[in-house]
């Protein structure tokens, strides 16, 4: 799959993770197919991977990205990320470091939404920006945000 559409896909989750309710959550009638995009469902995915950490390791995380100026959340953002990266990999050493720079990027993005809505809007900016600059790579790699759903999130 090429980058540029994993980065357009990544834009769609990231959009349907940070919405307050996901639309497509109920059942459709007919075949479904397992391999198709379906932003919604890797978005619920997500939410998943990102709901259980520790509020104390946020909190001054999330103060970081909330005190940034404008142009500098992204930066604020990634570091922060990687920050929460580096306390899982001394906790869980096996878990691929992609997987933990996913899962940390969805924790913190989720619980900055949460705690302030009117942030919701930078940090998917940021949260996007992050995502498709660390790891298409990797999610390319993985055979596309449909695999990376399926194998890396179960």
């Amino acid at each position: 799959m090429a980058a540029a559409e994993i980065q357009k896909q990544t834009c769609e989750v990231i959009h349907c993770l940070l919405q307050d309710e996901l639309t497509g959550m109920v059942e459709h009638d007919g075949a479904d197919n397992e391999n198709s995009f379906d932003a919604e469902k890797i978005a619920s995915k997500l939410r998943q991977l990102g709901d259980d950490y520790d509020e104390r390791v946020i909190q001054p995380l999330m103060k970081n990205v909330q005190k940034a100026a404008a142009d500098q959340v992204m930066t604020a953002f990634s570091d922060s990320v990687d920050s929460l990266c580096k306390m899982w990999v001394v906790e869980r050493a096996e878990v691929a470091s992609e997987k933990q720079l996913l899962k940390a990027a969805i924790t913190l993005g989720l619980r900055i939404k949460k705690n302030c809505p009117d942030m919701t809007n930078v940090v998917e900016v940021a949260m996007m920006g992050f995502v498709n600059n660390r790891l298409t790579n990797w999610i390319a790699e993985q055979g596309g945000w449909v695999s990376v759903s399926k194998n890396s999130m179960c």
